[in-house]
């Protein structure tokens, strides 16, 4: 009765000991100091199988011989091995004299060491053998069936704590895996939005993004001025990508979308019971955005009445929720966009000039696309593998024909309209060489306007484009990086153009990059 206490006590203070750990290398340490404390054997180790060798290593090995055959990391295989018959049996297995019976492949190391006995017990976890306990002794003999009996309930405490550990630390190994995913997904998404915000290089929208950098960091409110098409949602997700609030909520509102009836509630929330048929209460989009940004888009068709709550969220930060009487504190990043002219609005009376100017503070005009040609062929062949990917069909090229009728539309609807166009081209087309058919585009063109020192013939844009890009590459022709690639062109066929248009190396260009030019 005495011992059964003591056996009682022992192995819950094991048990208490082994499941505290969280990490593997802790619990070997526990499982060595524990085994030493209740097992008066010479050597003490456990085995766990490894599924992928079909062989067992060695862990917590603790011994009083000089000189371990089989020590820490050691390993050894399945086939032949008493811990394999072990594991293969699920029960334990006596050598009551390894001098007379050393019939397994790890005896005659043990005899080696000087162990005279052996005892291999299973580390079982609902019938799923996880490895084995192994205890040695120097003199040779039976072992107390009692002492047997506390191995295997010591050796099924070791397995479960074994068993936790692993699943902790698999769980913690899918956490970190789905963590560096989600960075990585999150890294792509940002990639893409500032890859569609850099896709131009003409001055009119280096200097747009030059704004965005600038005033990015702040908190200022910023005012995206431009016609629909533009790409204003586009650049306003950028600003909230760049900014300090880039891991906080971005809300968009079209204003031009929502009934004037409902417009409050959806900006501002209700409470229950505040109008008709609101049984619950709601936030507004206020409150979504709360330490974020909220992208007020189409800002000139917001009704009056909402205009003089707005003003008062950007003056004091305070939300009045429809049938509430406590105002509700908000820090929210603002960033309107219209392409109505305000300053006739205010004129008109349907927009109010407070507001106008509590939105004016830092305004930026995002060009049309007429007045940016220069970037035409950039977009088209961004949105080109943009979309090609999207629908399964990569590698695409354009035809010089389609750039031609690019380059000379007048793209009333913008950035927008060139997407739309080159999705429509590319699902019409059969092959990787994708042609813009005059029926794409719309009978009535007007003629795009000259602004500045923008070239005034399709040979002059052509000439400007191709100079460019190959100013870009170093000249150099060929390859993935080469002018005729990022051209949509044969290299030959980039080559006659060259000849066509009368487009030269600059003798002053470096003797590497005119021999990269033919590579």
């Amino acid at each position: 009765m005495q011992r059964a206490t003591l056996n009682f006590e022992t192995l819950l203070e094991v048990t208490n000991a082994l499941n505290s750990q969280r990490d593997i290398e802790s619990l070997w340490r526990v499982i060595a100091d524990q085994i030493q404390k209740v097992i008066p054997w010479d050597r003490a180790g456990i085995t766990l199988y490894e599924p992928s060798t079909d062989s067992f290593r060695f862990y917590a090995v603790i011994t009083n011989m000089a000189t371990p055959a089989l020590a820490h990391d050691s390993v050894i295989p399945r086939k032949g091995s008493a811990v394999g018959w072990v594991y293969d049996h699920r029960r334990p297995h006596i050598r009551e004299d390894l001098q007379q019976q050393q019939v397994f492949l790890e005896d005659g190391y043990y005899v080696r060491e000087g162990l005279g006995r052996m005892i291999n017990l299973p580390l079982l976890v609902r019938e799923h053998c996880l490895g084995t306990l192994n205890i040695g002794g120097v003199q040779p003999g039976t072992p107390d069936p009692d002492d047997c009996k506390f191995l295997q309930q010591v050796a099924t405490q070791i397995a479960y704590a074994i068993d936790h550990v692993l699943a902790y630390q698999q769980i913690k190994q899918l956490s970190e895996q789905l963590r560096r995913e989600n960075e990585y997904l999150a890294a792509e998404v940002k990639a893409s939005r500032d890859l569609r915000l850099v896709v131009g290089t003409s001055p009119s929208f280096t200097k747009v993004v030059d704004l965005l950098k600038a005033v990015a960091p702040t908190d200022t409110t910023v005012l995206l001025l431009g016609e629909t098409g533009t790409g204003k949602e586009v650049l306003a997700q950028a600003l909230h990508d760049l900014s300090t609030r880039c891991d906080k909520p971005f809300i968009r509102v079209n204003c031009a979308a929502l009934p004037s009836g409902l417009i409050e509630s959806e900006l501002f929330g209700h409470e229950r019971g505040a109008f008709t048929g609101a049984q619950l209460r709601k936030p507004g989009r206020f409150e979504l955005a709360h330490t974020g940004t909220l992208f007020l888009d189409e800002i000139g068709e917001m009704p009056m009445e909402t205009q003089a709550k707005l003003l008062r969220v950007l003056q004091d930060g305070m939300v009045d929720r429809i049938g509430s009487t406590h105002p509700l504190a908000v820090d929210v990043r603002v960033i309107a966009a219209t392409n109505a002219d305000l300053s006739a609005a205010i004129r008109q009376g349907t927009f109010r000039a407070d507001l106008y100017y509590r939105l004016h503070i830092f305004p930026i005009s995002v060009p049309p696309l007429r007045e940016r040609r220069e970037d035409i062929p950039l977009l088209a062949q961004h949105f080109l593998a943009q979309i090609g990917t999207k629908l399964k069909r990569p590698h695409l090229t354009f035809d010089t024909q389609s750039m031609a009728r690019l380059l000379t539309y007048n793209w009333p609807g913008n950035v927008r309209e060139l997407q739309n166009v080159i999705e429509r081209a590319i699902i019409l087309s059969h092959s990787s060489r994708v042609t813009v058919e005059e029926m794409l585009l719309p009978l009535v063109n007007t003629p795009p306007k000259q602004h500045g020192v923008t070239p005034v013939n399709l040979g002059d844009l052509e000439r400007h484009h191709i100079t460019e890009v190959l100013q870009r590459t170093k000249w150099r022709i060929y390859g993935e990086q080469g002018a005729a690639h990022l051209l949509g062109l044969n290299p030959e066929t980039l080559r006659s153009r060259l000849r066509k248009l009368g487009i030269r190396r600059p003798a002053t260009s470096s003797p590497e990059s005119q021999s990269m030019s033919d590579r």
